[in-house]
C-alpha cells in the first residue's frame, strides 16, 4: 500500500502550481488535496509539510526560496548570520543549529560546500543525528557535491537510526544523495537537474520536492550513485572545456578567427556544450561568462574541487584516469594563480592565452 501511495504522488505533484493561490506563509500545499477524498494519501502527503534546509548560500538560498514559493513550511540554518536574517525578515523560521532543524522537520535538505561540512552537519556536535535515537525526520536529502564514499557513510549512519513516528510504512529514516546541475541561475529559476542516489521508494516520495526546485530529476540507483553521477558529469564537462579552449587557442594562433572556428565546430563533429552553449572565447557568444570577464557561472575553485573528488575516487578503485589528473592539475594551477573566483571557462584566457590579469 505504501508503494502505491508513493507512486500516486508522481501524478499529483504536477497539480501544485495550479493549486497554490494563497499566501505561502500560512498555507500548506497539501490541504488542496483533501478534495480527493483519499485520506491515506493525504496522511502521507502530510509527511512533507515541514521542511528543514541547511546551507542557504548562493545555491541553497534559491532552492529554499522555491520551496517556500511552492507552499512548504521551512526551517533554515546557516553559519552566515546575515543570510539567516534575510530569511527571518521574510517570515521563515530560523534555527541556531542543525539539531534544532531536525527537531522541527519532517524532511531535511542539506546543501553544503564539502564532504567535511556534510560530516559535521550530520554527525558533529549539534548535528542532525546528535540528538540520539529516535529521530523526527523520516527523510534526509543531501544536495552537496561530495565524494560517493562520504555519501554512503552518512547514509548508513542515517539508516541505522529509528523514527519517533513510524508512519505509512516508514520504520527507519532514509537518505538520498541528490547533487544538482545547472548553477545559480537554474537554482533561482527552479530549473535544476537532480541526480539522485538511494532507495527508489525514497526517491519517489521526494520527487515533489525535487520538482519544486528543479525541472528534472534522474534516479541513478543506490546510495552514493547521485554523487558519482555528479562528479562524472563535471569531469566530462571540465575535459570538454579544456579541449575546446585548447583548440580555439591553437586555431587563433594559426590565424583563424574564433567566430569562424565556432561555426565549424557547431556544424561538425566537434560540436558540444562548451562550443555551442558556453563558449569560452570573449566576444563570440552573448550571455555567457566569457562575455562578462568570466564573472559568475561556475567558479574555477569549484571545478578544481570536483576534479579532486573524481581523482580521489579513481585512485581508491585503482582506475587509470590520466585526463582527470591533467584536468585537476590545470584547474588547480588556475586557482593558485589567483583566478579561483572566475568561471571555469576562464581557463581559455588565463591558461591557454597566457593572460594573467585578474
Amino acid at each position: 500500500m505504501a508503494t502505491f501511495r508513493l507512486r500516486s504522488l508522481l501524478g499529483l505533484h504536477k497539480w501544485r502550481p495550479k493549486l497554490l493561490v494563497c499566501s505561502a506563509s500560512h498555507f500548506s500545499p497539501f490541504r488542496s488535496y483533501s478534495s480527493l477524498n483519499d485520506t491515506s494519501l493525504f496522511g502521507y502527503l502530510d509527511l512533507l509539510q515541514r521542511i528543514g534546509f541547511i546551507g542557504i548560500g548562493n545555491m541553497g538560498s534559491r532552492m529554499a526560496d522555491n520551496l517556500i514559493k511552492a507552499g512548504y513550511n521551512l526551517a533554515v540554518h546557516d553559519i552566515n548570520h546575515n543570510v539567516m536574517k534575510m530569511f527571518s525578515d521574510k517570515g521563515t523560521l530560523t534555527e541556531d543549529s542543525p539539531l534544532k532543524v531536525a527537531e522541527t522537520s519532517d524532511v531535511v535538505i542539506t546543501m553544503l560546500p564539502s564532504s567535511n561540512h556534510v560530516l559535521d552537519v550530520y554527525t558533529g556536535q549539534n548535528g542532525l543525528l546528535s540528538g540520539g535515537n529516535p529521530l523526527r525526520p523520516w527523510l534526509f536529502i543531501d544536495s552537496s557535491t561530495i565524494d560517493p564514499q562520504t555519501s554512503r557513510k552518512v547514509s548508513a549512519d542515517v539508516c541505522n537510526c529509528s523514527l519517533i513516528h513510524k508512519r505509512d510504512g516508514w520504520k527507519t529514516p532514509a537518505m538520498l544523495d541528490a547533487p544538482v546541475s545547472g548553477g545559480v541561475l537554474a537554482a533561482e529559476n527552479g530549473a535544476l537537474t537532480f541526480m539522485v542516489g538511494g532507495t527508489e521508494e525514497a526517491y519517489t516520495a521526494a520527487k515533489p520536492l525535487f520538482l519544486s526546485m528543479g525541472k528534472n530529476s534522474i534516479y541513478c540507483g543506490g546510495s552514493g550513485n547521485g554523487a558519482t553521477a555528479k562528479i562524472c558529469n563535471n569531469l566530462a564537462m571540465a575535459i570538454s572545456m579544456l579541449g575546446v579552449s585548447e583548440a580555439f587557442a591553437l586555431g587563433q594562433s594559426l590565424g583563424i578567427a574564433a567566430s569562424t572556428l565556432t561555426k565549424i565546430f557547431n556544424s561538425s563533429s566537434a560540436r558540444c556544450w562548451s562550443s555551442d552553449t558556453y563558449n569560452p572565447v570573449p566576444g563570440v557568444m552573448d550571455g555567457v561568462p566569457s562575455s562578462r570577464n568570466y564573472i559568475g557561472g561556475f567558479a574555477s575553485k569549484l571545478m578544481a574541487k570536483d576534479l579532486n573528488l573524481a581523482a580521489a575516487s579513481a585512485k581508491e578503485i585503482r582506475l587509470k584516469c590520466p585526463l582527470t589528473s591533467q584536468a585537476e592539475k590545470i584547474f588547480s594551477e588556475l586557482c593558485n594563480n589567483g583566478h579561483e573566483a572566475k568561471d571555469f571557462s576562464g581557463v581559455f584566457r588565463y591558461y591557454y592565452s597566457g593572460k594573467d590579469e585578474q
